[in-house]
Order: C-alpha cells, then structure tokens, then sequence
C-alpha cells in the first residue's frame, strides 16, 4: 500500500486538536510523541512534537514570535530546515503506511509542504472569525490570570476575580481583538491560497460543527476516496458543549471596519468550500452563533 499523508490544516483555536484528537481515535498515527495538555486545550492539543519544534525553530530562524500568532510572512526556510523535515517525513513514511500531524503553524508553510509531500491529502479546518478571535482573547487572558494566581496573596486574588479581572478583560479586549483578528485573516488567506493551489480531489474543507452528524461520510471519504483505512468512531464520544462558552460581539473592539468587512468577505469564500456537495459528503456549514469553542 502506498503511503497515505493527511495534513490537517486550520488557524489556531479553530477545533483542529478536537478533530485530531477524534482522528486519532479512529486509528491515524498523528505523531509517536504527542504535546500534551495546556491551558485551553484539557485533553491535550494532539500536536506531534517532531513537526512541532521543527515550526518553532523555523519561525525563530525568522526573527518571529514561535507561538505562530503573527501577521508577516515567513520569509525563508533554510536547507537545513528543509533537510530536517525531509528526514522527518521519511521516517514515518517508513514507519507507518498512513499518518498524518497537526500544527496550525503549518498553514504558514504551504508552498513548502506542498513541495515536500506533493502526494498529500489536506483536512483543512475552517471556522468563522469571531469566534477565534474570542477564543484567541479568553486563552491568552486566561494565560495572565495564571500568572497572577502564581503571585498574589488571597485578598488581592479575590480583590482580582471579584473587581479589576473585568475590566482588565474589557480593556485586554480593546487592545488584542484586532491584532487577532488580523492574524486570522492572515492564516486564512494562505489557507484560500493553497487550496486553489491543490486539485480538488486532494482536500476536503470541514468544520468541528458539520462532524456532529457527518463524522461517518467524513471516514467514509477518507476511506473510500483517499484509500485511508480508518475505523468508525463518533465524533459525539468526544464532543462536549461543555467545550463551549458565551459568545459575545467582537464588533466594538476593532477599530478597522475594513478588517472587519475583509474578514467577512474571506470567511464567505471560504464557507462556500464547506458547502460543497461531492461524492455524497455535503459539508454543510453550522454557524453557532450563541457559543464559541474553548479548548
């Protein structure tokens, strides 16, 4: 059997560790070591750590920050990089017949890995701006409340929680909302990008919401189109509303009403990829608009 490579494609905070995580429970290697748990993400980001420090020395050898939260392009990958990941991928193609990773900062490489695995087939995650900006906003937040947990005193962590931590939020919000918002159009027209570079038959565009009722044509495609050999599991043992908290607008946060109506415009074009009807797999777009995904 040939080597089949599944690359899954999506903007942080977009339900791609969710989607992997169930992936992975339908039998795809999706790394011999995986990043564990953190903040936002309880059950673990499913990350294999081998494409992901290799991400993170790339971006570093281009002076930007590795967390792949950024709005530059990625200038240039050294041939040792570029070695490095060869390496990498003839290791699993030896190792495992079909496999596949999750990073989000792989979508800032597309020419890259397009030429490093031109027989690959793209998973690729899309969800709509607000709620990743909010997700985006309540993560890093909550990445400063541990910090301050880690160095206060009980009355001023209650003094925190009961008065300032709101209208530290509100005014985090003012200040973060737009550069986030930014950088999901930036993630998500590389992400449009590519796919007008690939043949259709080689990727599939969902979202964590369509998997609730189609997970099964989603491994049926898989299998039968792409000649996967994944097993049935339900994308239900997984999901959890608890995942989910309140949405709220994002609106009055973002200074730049042309981002906003960018954002829109691109999420649009992007939607009617997920609308697509092929081979008895309809990805059905759900916008939830009353809640947005935490982990």
């Amino acid at each position: 059997m040939q080597n089949r490579t599944l690359v899954i494609l999506g903007m942080h905070r977009s339900g791609t560790s969710l989607i992997t995580r169930w992936l992975y429970n339908c039998g795809l290697q999706v790394g011999e070591h995986l990043l564990g748990p953190g903040l936002g993400n309880d059950e673990g980001h499913f990350e294999d750590t081998d494409f992901y420090n290799l991400h993170l020395e790339i971006l570093k050898d281009n002076n930007l920050h590795d967390s792949g939260i950024i709005i530059g392009p990625v200038d240039h990958v050294f041939e040792s990089r570029r070695e490095q990941l060869k390496k990498l991928i003839a290791n699993r193609n030896a190792s495992f017949e079909q496999w596949g990773w999750k990073d989000p900062r792989t979508c800032l490489f597309p020419d890259l890995y397009r030429n490093l695995l031109p027989n690959a087939f793209y998973l690729v995650v899309v969800r709509d701006y607000q709620s990743v900006v909010i997700s985006l906003l309540k993560r890093t937040f909550a990445e400063q409340d541990a910090l301050y947990d880690a160095n206060k005193g009980y009355l001023s962590k209650w003094a925190w929680s009961k008065f300032r931590r709101k209208r530290r939020f509100e005014k985090f919000c003012r200040s973060k909302a737009e550069f986030f918002l930014q950088v999901w159009v930036h993630y998500n027209e590389i992400i449009l990008k590519n796919l007008q570079s690939i043949r259709p038959e080689k990727y599939l565009v969902i979202n964590y919401a369509m998997l609730i009722n189609e997970d099964l044509a989603v491994i049926s495609h898989l299998n039968n189109k792409w000649q996967f050999q994944l097993r049935e599991s339900r994308f239900s043992e997984i999901y959890n509303e608890k995942m989910f908290s309140k949405h709220f607008k994002i609106g009055h946060y973002i200074n730049d009403k042309e981002l906003i109506k960018k954002a829109t415009d691109l999420y649009a074009v992007l939607n009617a990829y997920t609308h697509t009807r092929r081979d008895g797999l309809c990805n059905k777009h759900i916008d939830n608009e009353s809640v947005t995904e935490i982990a």
